[in-house]
């Protein structure tokens, strides 16, 4: 006999005709948050404090379409002969890597406008996005969607994973692995890594190629055990391929820059300067 699960409601608020889908809430907060984190440190970087909030203004509005329009552009089959199904972006179908390209894309331009290097910008940023992917992540779980193969329930108990997320990831009659929360706890590792990284005065630059290698490990690893994937043909998966492209590019862009000596400042070589500063003050007034 066929088990009978409800999927939880794809709906976080309603308000008369109004819909706020758990989708959009959890993305929402994961940008949030990671919006706080970003603006802390922004300011112990030296940098006014609304520059994230500035920053975010084009790169939140940006990342979204780039996002869809990357989406759409593998899965076009499935909108062309409804084309309007584009904007329902509460459905599912953000491809982060699409994202990706236009929040980064945007973070370039701004920069340079403000006068801010990018590089500052984007290691003081790359914590607060895998915060936020991991966060996100959980917006697929309520739509359920990326998902891995079909597996037991007895195999969900034997993760120790405690019934709601058991009973979601029963779709259509089959329980599917939930990938979802593989990526989500990979992601939340990687932001340990990345705030363990800051004290350690890497180069400008390589806290966010130290981000773009991580998740882009942790994210071929796992698509190859979805179902759901964007494909380009019939047999290359688009965000393992695009993993590829980042992992390479990061790492000779690391040591192409450390051998051309592009990489000299530190990340923390203004408050280490500061601080000595400030010891050569004491020394003076004593």
């Amino acid at each position: 006999m066929e088990e009978t699960i409800q999927p939880l409601s794809r709906v976080f608020l309603e308000i008369g005709p109004l819909k706020i889908y758990w989708y959009g809430a959890l993305i929402g907060i994961g940008v949030a948050i990671g919006y706080i984190m970003a603006t802390r440190e922004t300011i112990k970087r030296g940098l006014p404090k609304d520059t994230f909030a500035d920053l975010l203004l084009w790169a939140l509005p940006i990342s979204i379409i780039c996002a869809r329009l990357y989406y759409v552009a593998f899965r076009f089959e499935h909108y062309v002969d409804d084309p309007i199904r584009v904007l329902y972006i509460w459905e599912g179908g953000l491809a982060i890597h699409g994202g990706l390209i236009g929040g980064v894309a945007t973070a370039i331009v701004y920069a340079k406008k403000q006068n801010i290097p990018i590089f500052k910008l984007l290691d003081i940023g790359a914590p607060s996005i895998l915060l936020a992917q991991a966060i996100g992540r959980w917006g697929n779980f309520m739509n359920q969607e990326v998902y891995g193969g079909s597996v037991t329930r007895e195999f969900l108990e034997n993760l120790l994973l405690p019934n709601f997320i058991i009973n979601q990831m029963y779709i259509n009659g089959t329980y599917y692995q939930p990938t979802f929360l593989y990526e989500s706890i990979w992601n939340m590792i990687g932001v340990v890594i990345l705030l363990y990284l800051r004290r350690l005065n890497l180069k400008q630059g390589e806290i966010f190629y130290s981000y773009l290698i991580w998740y882009s490990i942790g994210r071929f690893v796992i698509e190859g055990m979805r179902l759901d994937n964007l494909m380009i043909g019939d047999t290359l998966r688009t965000a393992q391929v695009a993993s590829i492209i980042l992992i390479i590019g990061a790492v000779i862009t690391w040591i192409y820059r450390r051998k051309a000596g592009l990489a000299n400042q530190g990340y923390l070589d203004e408050i280490v300067k500061q601080q000595r500063n400030n010891k050569a003050k004491k020394r003076k007034k004593k």
